[in-house]
């Protein structure tokens, strides 16, 4: 195995048998040769290389296979074929409760963990006090984990699992539990080890941590790997598919992987769009629906490709319909460069209605905003859905497009010097307080 390989698997599956009754167990004992079980392969032909030092993300549906690829990875199971090689000690933080017996202290569990993941005695007494530090739950260090909180026994567990120098973290999901102090704590904790050269495979349905924690992301389906690439076009399937999934009419819905040299469904040489060099997109596009421009106005209604930070910025959608419906809704996203979504709305959320859209009507839309954002480039997703009866519930996919446009935020020189990714643009007052003896009883307040 190359020594800059940290994790490699070679066509590997795993199967398990399930029996409709208990004795059809025993049944197969004691009638051999004869099959009564259902087999069920929850991994299929996995072949994956993570290199030392690298994040690698992972996302899927439940079911997907994921746990049970992370638990090959730690060696808790065992494939059915294929070949699984690991350089480096595995710490691992998957189903909450695995590797801790709820009779034993938190105390006791820590010198048992320790242990079973290669640690002397004298190590882990040399690190019990930076462990109870980072757990942070107080005396219920000495008392049994079966009386521990979700939130006692995550914090716990990932305090081991960060703690004993492990050269690959594993960690399924188990940060959703905490308190949002500790999640901060935590991921504080995983880039300073990814920092150190740690490699950190993350299972996570929070797209923004898999943008802000890994170099590379896997999509997971069925039981096989779908994708493998860079997060935001892994994330930017996963939600297209979970889009498909939810429609009312699912099976006559595509998703298209849109190359540079495509269309995208939109004109040729229309500004806002993405330059050549982008990665494929993720696009459903219903032949009856299409987009055909994307425009930026300034507030007087002149075309602009830059907006200076803290302006007033329009953003105009061409549509066209070739099929009549009743409710339908656009909506759109704003991303920064990774991916991760700054601001994102639509005309069901804004109760706004659109209206009945006959078949051959081009329609636009506009909404204008101000844009308190970082100076730096950002790119437009735009949906349109008919019939909405949620927050993100609609009837039917109509357009599902990420980067059909992009714009460019300038700095704005007037504005107070900030750092973060909006401009909250505060105001200060202070107010200063003057106290007398009780015996006085005098006090004044003067706003400054």
């Amino acid at each position: 195995m190359n020594e800059k390989i940290a994790i490699a698997l070679k066509n590997v599956s795993k199967c398990y048998r399930r029996y409709t009754r208990p004795v059809d167990r025993l049944k197969e004992i004691l009638l051999p040769g004869k099959s009564i079980a259902q087999e069920f392969w929850a991994l299929r032909d996995i072949s994956l290389e993570v290199s030392q030092g690298e994040t690698l993300g992972i996302i899927g549906q439940n079911g997907s296979g994921k746990s049970t690829m992370l638990q090959i990875i730690a060696r808790t199971l065992t494939p059915t074929t294929g070949e699984v090689q690991v350089n480096g000690r595995v710490s691992a933080l998957l189903e909450l409760g695995s590797g801790f017996n709820p009779e034993f202290t938190g105390r006791q569990n820590v010198f048992f963990n320790g242990r079973l993941l290669g640690l002397s005695q004298k190590e882990i007494e040399d690190k019990f006090d930076e462990i109870a530090s980072f757990a942070d739950i107080g005396d219920f260090i000495d008392q049994p984990v079966k009386t521990y909180s979700s939130g006692m026994f995550v914090r716990l567990a990932f305090a081991v699992a960060v703690s004993v120098n492990p050269d690959i973290l594993i960690v399924d999901e188990a940060l959703a539990v905490g308190d949002i102090y500790f999640q901060q704590k935590c991921f504080e904790r995983i880039r300073q080890l990814r920092d150190l050269g740690i490699t950190f495979l993350f299972v996570s349905h929070d797209p923004t941590a898999i943008y802000k924690l890994c170099h590379r992301a896997v999509l997971m389906e069925g039981g096989q790997l779908v994708l493998d690439a860079k997060p935001r076009k892994v994330i930017d399937l996963y939600q297209a598919k979970l889009l498909k999934k939810m429609d009312a009419e699912s099976e006559t819905l595509e998703i298209q992987l849109i190359s540079d040299s495509d269309s995208v469904g939109l004109e040729e040489n229309n500004k806002g769009l993405v330059e050549p060099g982008e990665l494929e997109e993720v696009v459903i596009n219903l032949p009856e629906v299409s987009i055909k421009y994307i425009t930026f106005l300034d507030e007087n209604e002149q075309v602009i490709e830059a907006v200076i930070s803290d302006h007033v910025l329009q953003l105009c959608i061409g549509l066209s319909f070739l099929k009549s419906f009743e409710d339908p809704h656009i909506g759109f996203k704003i991303r920064e460069r990774t991916g991760e979504v700054i601001f994102e709305t639509n005309t069901f959320c804004m109760g706004q209605q659109v209206g009945q859209v006959e078949s051959g009507t081009l329609l636009e839309v506009r909404f204008k905003f101000n844009v308190p954002l970082t100076e730096g480039e950002y790119t437009i997703t735009v949906g349109v859905a008919d019939s909405g009866f949620g927050q993100s519930s609609f009837k039917q996919t109509l357009v599902y497009a990420h980067n059909v446009a992009a714009f460019k935020v300038l700095k704005n020189k007037e504005a107070i010097l900030w750092s973060g990714i909006l401009n909250l643009s505060p105001s200060f007052s202070i107010f200063k307080h003057t106290y007398v003896r009780a015996d006085n009883s005098t006090s004044n307040t003067n706003r400054i």
